[in-house]
């Protein structure tokens, strides 16, 4: 892998996907306001910057991995920002869930200024991330996909090409509509279930069996809440942040998405529940459970 990479944001997303690219011997730099953050990755080879002035200057492409719209904004087009200090052609390819807009706006800039751009949202859960299983939907020319393919391969397991700038964020809006609000109406339908006195291992057994069947039930939920286990792999925080973005990118494009703002709304109101803003949004069952009364859900036979 020839190419000079700099990696923005190594924070509990950013840094597994760092991770993997120094440890299969990429020319890397990282920068990061964390100073921890970016020192644990130098014991894997990774080059650290004191700025990001520093970090981009001689790079070939640029990963940023960010919290929100407004950090997307501040670090790339903002004065002193990636697009001040980046040579022309660098390929700026940002990986955050964001807005559509700014995902827009920060690809215009790119192109208008002589950078490329390519848009490529993750998939899947930190604990994915973390042993190489992360998931791409990447918004890119075909020149700049078949670029960037065997880097994101290096950090990840399943690679999407979506189709053009821009094209990777908005398929990551419609993936999580459908996995966020998936979430809570599981969770309200095995507390049901709890409360008309049924079993978990007897619930699942069924609705595994037909098309009620969703990855919550099948894969996660069995590894993550039913087993007592609410630490984050991705928070019900940010799931609340998503879903509002996948509302106002509804808003905007005339769509009415009622189950969407019922699914926000419900993880507004788990957010703001005593710690369940930072736990695994698998935790959504155990909200529900409070709510009605019930104690918590397990699965005996995963315990």
């Amino acid at each position: 892998m020839g190419e000079r990479l700099t990696f923005i944001g190594v924070g509990a997303m950013g840094g597994p996907l760092a991770r993997h690219l120094a440890q299969s011997g990429a020319n890397l730099t990282v920068y990061d306001i964390d100073v921890a953050a970016v020192t644990e990755l130098e014991q894997y080879g990774a080059q650290v910057a004191q700025s990001i002035c520093e970090a981009v200057a001689k790079a070939d492409i640029v990963f940023c991995c960010l919290p929100t719209s407004r950090e997307v904004r501040q670090v790339i087009l903002a004065d002193g920002g990636v697009l001040t200090h980046a040579e022309k052609g660098t390929l700026i390819v940002d990986t955050s869930t964001v807005d559509p807009e700014t995902t827009d706006e920060v690809s215009a800039a790119c192109l208008e200024n002589g950078y490329g751009f390519s848009d490529a949202p993750i998939g899947r859960t930190v604990d994915r991330a973390e042993v190489g299983e992360a998931l791409f939907m990447v918004g890119a020319t075909d020149n700049d996909y078949g670029r960037l393919r065997p880097i994101l391969g290096t950090m990840g397991s399943t690679v999407h090409h979506c189709g053009g700038p821009g094209a990777g964020i908005r398929t990551k809006l419609v993936n999580n509509f459908l996995a966020i609000a998936t979430a809570q109406v599981s969770a309200e339908a095995l507390s049901l279930g709890f409360a008309m006195g049924l079993d978990v291992e007897g619930m699942l057994k069924v609705v595994l069996d037909t098309t009620a069947t969703n990855g919550h039930l099948a894969r996660l939920w069995p590894v993550k809440v039913l087993s007592g286990d609410t630490e984050p792999g991705f928070t019900i925080e940010l799931a609340y942040k998503d879903m509002c973005l996948v509302t106002d990118a509804a808003r905007q494009s005339g769509v009415p998405v009622l189950m969407g703002g019922v699914a926000r709304e419900c993880l507004n109101l788990a957010r703001r529940r005593a710690d369940f803003g930072g736990r695994d949004f698998s935790a959504l069952l155990d909200v529900v459970g409070e709510m009605s009364g019930l104690s918590h859900l397990r699965a005996k036979d995963i315990q």
